[in-house]
C-alpha cells in the first residue's frame, strides 16, 4: 500500500515504485515512473521529478500550461538563475492553478480584471491578500506569456497591456544627519570587516548583494576606487531534494550595474588597515567563507541597535546615500552612474528623497522677500 499523500508501491521484486504524471496530451495523462531500494529514496525521486514536470502536467495542446512551459524555455538562455525562479514560483504558486488547462484564446480580460483583483484580497498561503507589487508581478508575468502565444503561435489573446493594480508609494526611511554622524562613529571606532562593509556602503551606495560579493581583488586601493561586477543572492534550487535553496555569485541585474565607484578620501585610509589578499571576501577577510545577505541585515541590525537607530533596513543605507550626495550638490548624472542606474529620472524619483533639513533650508531661501530696507 502507498503511504498517504504519495503514489509510491511495493513492487514484488523488493523495490519500491513511485508514480507521477509526466504529461496530459488531450486530456489522457501520461505516466512517468521512478524506482528506488527504499521508500526514502523513491520519495527523493518522486519529488525531484514531480518538480521538473509541475508546468508540463497540464500538457493539453494551446493550453496556458504548455505556452507557459516554451515561453520558459525560449527566455532561459536570456535570464539569470535569480529570474528563472522567481517566474517558476509565480507560475506554480499563481497561473497554473488557475490557468494551467485552460485554452489560451478562452482567457478573457474580465477574468484577468476578477483575478487579480482577487489576489489582492484572497490571495497568499494565509488568504490575506498580495501584496500589489507582486500582483503586478504576476500580471508582467501573465501579459508575457500571452504575448508569446499571439506573436510566436498566432493565438487571438486577450488584451492586458493597461491591467495593474495601483502601488502606494512607501516612504522610504532615509537616515538623518545626527543618526548617520553616531552610526559612522561607531563602525569606525569597532572596525571589524563587516563594519567596514556598512560604512562603505553608507559612503558609495552600494547593494547588499555587491557588498556581499565585493573581494579584495575588487577594491583598487592605489586608485581609490571599487570595481563592481558581482553580486551575491540566495535563490531557490529547482527539483532539488537536499535543499531548497543555494547561494550564488552572478553579474549584478543589468550593465549599467557594473561600474567603477571612487571613493572617499577618508573611507580609502580605513580600507588600508584591513587589507587581505585579493581573493579574500571583504566581509570576512577569507577565501572560502562569505557572508551572505540575510546574515548581513543581522549584522547592520545589531549595529544600528547600538547606536539607539530603529525602523532602519540595510537598503536605507543606499537611499541615505544618495540623498546625501543630492544635498551636497552632486551632478545628478555622476549620482546616477555611481549607483548604477540605466538612466537619471531612475535616480531622481526612486532614490533621492530631500530630507527635512534640506527642505528646512530651502525655505528659508523665501525669507529673502520679508526683508525689509
Amino acid at each position: 500500500m502507498p503511504k498517504q499523500g504519495k503514489n509510491i508501491y511495493l513492487r514484488k521484486d523488493g523495490r519500491w515504485e513511485g508514480r507521477y504524471i509526466k504529461e496530459r496530451i488531450t486530456g489522457k495523462s501520461h505516466y512517468g515512473y521512478v524506482f528506488g531500494k527504499t521508500y526514502e529514496e523513491a520519495e527523493r525521486k518522486l519529488d525531484a521529478a514531480s518538480s521538473e514536470n509541475t508546468i508540463s502536467i497540464h500538457g493539453i495542446k494551446g493550453s496556458f500550461a504548455v505556452l507557459a512551459n516554451e515561453w520558459l524555455l525560449l527566455k532561459t538562455p536570456q535570464l539569470k538563475a535569480s529570474s528563472i525562479a522567481k517566474y517558476t514560483n509565480l507560475l506554480n504558486l499563481y497561473l497554473l492553478p488557475i490557468y494551467g488547462d485552460r485554452q489560451v484564446s478562452g482567457i478573457l480580460r474580465s477574468d484577468i480584471t476578477q483575478w487579480s483583483r482577487d489576489l489582492l484580497t484572497n490571495g497568499g498561503a494565509k488568504a490575506e491578500g498580495l501584496a500589489p507589487k507582486t500582483v503586478n508581478s504576476i500580471l508582467s508575468l501573465m501579459r508575457n506569456i500571452l504575448e508569446f502565444a499571439a506573436r510566436e503561435k498566432g493565438i487571438s489573446t486577450a488584451d492586458t497591456k493597461d491591467i495593474s493594480v495601483k502601488q502606494p508609494q512607501k516612504p522610504m526611511r532615509i537616515l538623518s544627519r545626527a543618526e548617520q554622524q553616531r552610526l559612522s562613529k561607531y563602525l569606525r571606532e569597532n572596525l571589524t570587516p563587516c563594519n567596514m562593509g556598512i560604512l562603505l556602503c553608507l559612503y558609495t551606495g552600494l547593494r547588499i548583494g555587491e557588498i556581499c560579493a565585493l573581494k579584495w581583488a575588487d577594491i583598487l586601493i592605489e586608485e581609490q576606487c571599487l570595481y563592481i561586477h558581482q553580486t551575491m543572492q540566495r535563490i531557490q534550487v529547482k527539483g532539488s531534494p537536499e535543499k531548497k535553496t543555494t547561494v550564488v555569485i552572478l553579474p549584478p541585474k543589468s550593465e549599467c550595474s557594473i561600474r567603477r565607484i571612487p571613493v572617499p578620501d577618508e573611507i580609502s585610509q580605513l580600507l588600508w588597515t584591513l587589507r587581505k589578499p585579493d581573493n579574500a571576501y571583504l566581509l570576512t577577510g577569507m577565501v572560502h567563507s562569505y557572508v551572505e545577505p540575510r546574515n548581513m541585515e543581522n549584522r547592520f541590525k545589531a549595529a544600528t541597535t547600538k547606536c539607539n537607530i530603529s525602523n532602519v533596513n540595510f537598503h536605507a543605507l543606499r537611499h541615505t546615500f544618495a540623498t546625501r550626495c543630492v544635498e551636497l550638490g552632486f551632478d545628478v548624472k555622476s549620482l546616477s552612474e555611481i549607483l548604477g542606474h540605466a538612466s537619471v529620472n531612475i535616480t531622481m524619483n526612486r532614490y533621492v528623497h530631500p530630507s527635512m533639513e534640506l527642505k528646512q533650508k530651502n525655505m528659508n531661501l523665501l525669507s529673502e522677500l520679508l526683508t525689509t530696507e
